[in-house]
Formats: C-alpha cells, structure tokens, sequence
C-alpha cells in the first residue's frame, strides 16, 4: 500500500525548470496539495548522476526533503530510435548550461539526417519522497514521431518536433489541456494521484 499525502498537504517541487513547474502545479491543483519549489527553498540542484530516469528522479526527490517536506521530483526526456533512444536521461544536458533547447532540437536533427524511422517518445518517472527516506515511483510514457522543422510555440522543451501517435498536432502546437490529456506527464501523475492523494 502506497503512503498518502492529504489534501491541504504541502508538497515541494524538486524542479527549477519553469516550464516543468507551470505543468506539475496545475496537474496537482484539483487535489488542494499547496506546492512550493526547491528554488524557494534555496536548495540547489543536485547532480543527476544515475544512468536512467528512475535513479534521477529519486535523487532529486531525497535532496528536496532537505526543506523538510515531502517532496516531488519528475526526470522526463525524449528519446529517438534512430538515435538509440538519445537524448533520453541526457535531455536537458544537450540544452546546454543556458537551458537553450533550440539547440537541442538541432542536433536531434543533425543526427537523425536521413534516417527513415521516426519513432520518438517521451518518458517520465516521477518520485515521491518523504524526509525519512521512504519513496514512491511511477513511470509514463507517449510515443509518437520525431518532426522537422519544429513546429509550434508552446510547451518547452522539444515539445515542437513531437507528435504523439494518433494526433494531427505537436506537443508545441496542443493546447496545454490537450497535452495534459495524453502526455507521458499526465500517465504518471494519474498512477500518482491514484496511489498517493486522497
């Protein structure tokens, strides 16, 4: 049996990505849990130094107990076939220090080149930490294809050159509560909610 948080809970959001924390707190808003980030904490990012999502998110969720709350870590990336599943845990580092995913975007595109299988998919794994050290994990995952030129200006990330299958629409081009209903996000916060809130 899962441990529970109840409503009216404090949670701390162990992420500095802006575009991250806008999706996390509005899937966690219908269950009146109050969310602060680790950045208002003051605590720094810890090193991801696991070599998959699991191990990562973990890492992030012990480290912002440190406020003394529980604490909710999410480590998601896209993956290309093509490219053997890269990015994947490397996502945000291909970005760079300045978090510039256009970047990113292009050297997905430099290294797929001609290659004929577009499959893609994005992971997520989050973790739910307590400051004794006990945790909860959950993994989703969408898959779609891999799109150039990039399309759309919304969501983050490389949002713009994925389309989930059976869509007509990138990440980048959904509305938010559209991406809500179908993204790798959204498949693990359901788990979440389902063990964890309530």
């Amino acid at each position: 049996m899962a441990r529970r948080l109840a409503a009216g809970a404090r949670l701390v959001l162990a992420s500095h990505n802006p575009g991250k924390l806008r999706e996390i707190e509005a899937l966690l808003r219908p269950h009146a849990i109050a969310v602060q980030s680790a950045a208002a904490h003051g605590l720094p990012e810890p090193a991801e130094t696991a070599p998959d999502f699991l191990g990562n998110a973990r890492i992030k969720a012990l480290a912002a107990t440190a406020a003394g709350l529980p604490a909710l870590a999410d480590d998601s990336g896209f993956c290309v076939a093509a490219l053997g599943g890269a990015p994947g845990v490397l996502s945000a580092r291909w970005a760079g220090p300045d978090k510039n995913f256009s970047h990113a975007i292009a050297r997905v595109e430099r290294q797929l080149g001609a290659a004929l299988d577009r499959h893609a998919w994005f992971v997520c794994v989050l973790c739910l930490a307590w400051p004794d050290g006990h945790t909860e994990s959950f993994m989703g995952r969408v898959d779609g294809a891999v799109v150039f030129p990039p399309r759309g200006t919304r969501g983050f990330g490389y949002d713009p050159i994925f389309m989930p299958d059976g869509c007509t629409q990138t990440f980048g081009e959904m509305d938010p509560a559209a991406k809500h209903a179908v993204s790798h996000r959204a498949r693990a916060f359901a788990q979440l909610i389902a063990a964890c809130f309530g």
